[in-house]
């Protein structure tokens, strides 16, 4: 088949969701659209709006096929979610992994989940081990569970409605699931222990093609039927295709959006730490990724609302009175999981500009954290928002020491769930080569900052 020239990708993150087109042939951005990626608090338990997000879907294409023109469409969504189906309408809510329902079941999952050694993913809190959910919807409606004919992951159920036609994908199941074991490359002992086996779809390649749009969406649409839509690959896993053979291994993608995601390609998984929220991904070939990550994102919107670029002025100020954050301020999740986020300063009395540089270093120092658990590459590329923001990134140069690049995608995403038409045509992004922080006193600011959080 040849490789579509203009590929809408449906870009679905855990804040927000994106249509974004993508000339394949000068990997540009030609249009985006985009919306709230809202959670419905009534009915059985939070859950995401799939409906709102299929019109948004629906007419996003329209729009870019009446402006552009839409030759394929790829699709990426963030993990740790799954519809379960019956027939051809949904069993049960697409659950909100941040829901603590999961959490009733603890006791009982514990019993049955299998050993880090097994799927490299740690017990993780809510409902960020897909495994737990499924546990806990199979037992707390084990009327509606007993009606369910498949299981699909969320970029794979985005794509049979799009084509009708059903798949899993290792991506999605190797994200801290519980459902997989990556040195294997195979379903956990979680997955036939309770008799789920069958209700996952035949495992098809990311970078395949399923089918074409179905004759609704056509009509809905404007497209024409048939179409080509992808399988479909987790958000931060897409961040990793463009870079897949050609960039000398090992060598780590710095992922960002609601969350930070470190991952090594080619590193070693002997550093993980099940306790650090360090785990193993699984890459569009199959292969396990060490990986590290927290929610950077969402601790900047937290820490440094009305952000605005810093000064010089406004960074040596933060260093030289080492006015920190310390993690963390999304309890359960990221490096030092356990800790309770503070400042030892005020940070009502610090001014915009002195609020961002000191959240953006507490980031920076944050990844070189995680870092040192899924391993640094011998160069760092960081992709997404956190690409965009100067003074994190130079402080992590100085904080790693490897070359360090900041993508210029907007997303970081789009690009690499594109490719999944094409992967071959994929050149490793160069990126912005980023000059280390050079700041009086930073390596002291960095070592106080250890210490305080050790």
């Amino acid at each position: 088949m040849p490789l579509p020239r203009q590929i809408a990708v449906i870009d679905i993150g855990k804040t927000n969701a994106k249509i974004v087109l993508i000339d394949s042939a000068t990997s540009r951005q030609l249009a985006a659209k985009s919306t709230p990626n809202t959670v419905v608090r009534e009915g059985l338990y939070p859950h995401a709006d799939v409906e709102r997000l299929w019109r948004f879907v629906l007419d996003s294409l329209a729009a870019l096929q009446a402006e552009h023109g839409v030759d394929g469409i790829s699709i990426t969504t963030h993990g740790a979610t799954a519809a379960l189906t019956k027939g051809d309408a949904l069993a049960l809510p697409v659950l909100d992994y941040e829901f603590d329902g999961p959490e009733q079941a603890s006791e009982g999952y514990a019993a049955v989940r299998p050993a880090f050694s097994e799927t490299l993913s740690p017990r993780l809190p809510n409902g960020l081990n897909l495994g737990a959910q499924i546990f806990w919807q199979s037992r707390m409606f084990a009327e509606q569970f007993a009606g369910v004919s498949r299981i699909l992951t969320y970029p794979q159920y985005w794509a049979w409605r799009l084509s009708g036609v059903s798949a899993s994908e290792v991506t999605s199941l190797g994200c801290h699931t519980d459902l997989w074991a990556p040195d294997r490359g195979e379903f956990s002992s979680l997955v036939d222990s309770r008799g789920w086996r069958g209700l996952f779809p035949a495992i098809r390649p990311a970078a395949s093609v399923l089918g074409g749009i179905t004759r609704e969406v056509a009509e809905a649409t404007g497209l024409p039927e048939g179409t080509p839509v992808t399988c479909g690959i987790h958000d931060s896993n897409a961040s990793l295709v463009p870079h897949l053979g050609g960039r000398e291994a090992p060598f780590t993608i710095l992922s960002t959006g609601t969350w930070a995601i470190a991952m090594t390609v080619g590193g070693s998984t002997a550093g993980l730490d099940p306790e650090r929220d360090s785990l193993a991904n699984v890459d569009a070939f199959g292969r396990p990724v060490p990986t590290a990550r927290f929610m950077g994102g969402r601790e900047f919107d937290m820490l440094a609302p009305g952000a605005v670029e810093p000064s010089a002025d406004d960074v040596a100020k933060m260093i030289g009175l080492g006015i920190q954050a310390l993690p963390s301020f999304v309890p359960g999740v990221g490096p030092f999981s356990a800790a309770t986020g503070r400042w030892t300063h005020d940070p009502a009395t610090l001014t915009p500009g002195e609020r961002t540089a000191a959240v953006s270093l507490y980031l920076a120092l944050m990844t070189k954290a995680c870092l040192e658990l899924c391993g640094v590459g011998k160069s760092v590329v960081i992709e997404g928002p956190l690409a965009r923001n100067k003074l994190f990134a130079e402080a992590l140069a100085a904080l790693i020491g490897v070359p360090v690049s900041a993508s210029g995608d907007a997303t970081g995403t789009s690009l690499g769930a594109a490719l999944l038409f094409g992967p071959e045509q994929a050149n490793a992004p160069q990126g912005r080569s980023v000059e280390a922080l050079m700041v009086p006193g930073f390596g002291e600011y960095a070592a106080g900052w250890r210490e305080r959080v050790s």
